[in-house]
């Protein structure tokens, strides 16, 4: 039995949740996250997946990870530093290096562990943060548990970046200071201006940090935003997830040895949390082969991407200014949000609403994520029931 002042607060906060229009449901997946899911018995067309390359099914990896989990088991039995660093933990850091073109990489948990962990591995109260309004929730986070100064800048804007490097430069109050920006950012898809990001930090001797969660295994030919500007050698800190393009779950740092090095020694989730199951990292390793063998995968997603994203604007719906397949239908407010995907999934298309905290109030959207595993059926069955559902809501005429 909860005690009452718990109750009464999870009572009215969680009514307040639902009469806005803001509390999510979580649906539960009858079989494989793939371009077509089953809930509930019903196939849908899923474009809310961030399997952005199909390799979440992929055969060869499913091989690999059966085969690392009779060798190794299905646990690593210790966090990293005591003796859970397996051989194949090694082997995937190497190749996550080799991919990224950097001279070392470090593997986490998950994406989130790697902006709680390695921002405050480096930064701390003496220190400042410059961030873009628009950063992840675990960049966010990350920075606040670093206690440094937090300085956001608006969102791509860099002559306010500049400005507010500068001031925070000539203050001469901090002994570090640090920009950090998503390389993609996840809810509108549009990209760092890292050429004119690098050239600031260089200008006021700025530690640079590109979380390239939605970039990796999609820019770049895959190898991620910092290599589709050809900046590896710009960029201290690449953060890269192990669970979106590249299907699995973890996350990475990729930088320099010595900066490799320290975040072994001072990163906590590394040091407190058990390191990946061998299977996992078996998975990725194979990820990173196919990927390295052909970009017909890359190549694929990104010619979905351009073929749903130039539909949906035919309609007439508002898809922000998106520079990557992540493709929003921005609808507003968020109940309309919220209705306009109940009847996109009842219709047969699986496209869940984004809404308050994800993104700012009165921005409501359905968020659409092509992947190289749809076919042009199943894209143009969803495009279908999106003007059918859009007129009936007066979304679009």
């Amino acid at each position: 039995m909860s005690s009452k002042a718990l109750q009464k607060f999870l009572d009215e906060n969680l009514n307040d949740l639902k009469s806005k229009g803001l509390y999510n449901e979580i649906d539960v997946l009858e079989g494989a996250n793939g371009p077509t899911i089953k809930i509930k018995g019903k196939e849908l067309v899923n474009l809310s997946s961030n399997n952005y390359l199909g390799l979440a099914t992929n055969k060869r990896m499913e091989e690999a990870c059966i085969e690392a989990t009779k060798k190794y088991g299905v646990g690593a039995g210790a966090v990293r530093t005591i003796n859970g660093t397996l051989d194949i933990h090694i082997e995937l850091e190497k190749k996550i290096a080799e991919f990224k073109h950097t001279e070392a990489a470090i593997a986490f948990q998950s994406g989130f562990n790697c902006n709680a962990g390695a921002i405050q591995a480096v930064m701390n109260k003496k220190d400042a943060i410059l961030s873009d309004a628009l950063n992840h929730a675990s960049i966010i986070d990350g920075s606040r548990l670093s206690r440094a100064k937090i300085i956001r800048f608006n969102h791509s804007d860099m002559d306010d970046l500049r400005a507010k490097a500068k001031e925070a430069r000539e203050s001469g109050l901090y002994e570090k200071i640090m920009v950090i920006s998503d390389g993609v950012f996840s809810m509108d898809g549009d990209i760092v201006k890292l050429p004119e990001l690098v050239k600031i930090a260089e200008e006021f001797d700025l530690i640079t940090y590109i979380d390239d969660a939605h970039g990796s295994g999609v820019m770049g030919k895959g190898a991620g935003t910092v290599k589709h500007f050809g900046l590896s050698d710009k960029v201290d800190f690449q953060i890269g997830t192990l669970s979106k393009a590249i299907g699995v779950v973890g996350g990475y740092v990729a930088g320099s040895k010595d900066l490799i090095d320290w975040l072994k020694v001072r990163a906590r989730p590394f040091l407190f949390s058990t390191s990946l199951t061998p299977g996992s990292a078996a998975a990725c390793i194979e990820a990173f082969n196919i990927m390295s063998e052909s970009d017909e995968l890359v190549n694929k997603l990104w010619e979905n991407g351009r073929y749903l994203k130039e539909q949906l604007k035919n309609l007439g719906f508002n898809i922000g200014h998106s520079e990557t397949p992540i493709t929003p239908c921005i609808i507003g407010d968020e109940k309309l949000t919220q209705q306009f995907s109940k009847r996109l999934i009842k219709e047969g298309v699986y496209a869940k609403s984004i809404v308050f905290p994800t993104v700012p109030l009165g921005t409501g959207r359905v968020r659409n994520m092509p992947s190289a595993a749809h076919t042009k059926e199943m894209l143009d069955r969803a495009i279908a029931v999106y003007a059918k559902v859009g007129k009936e809501l007066g979304i679009i005429k």
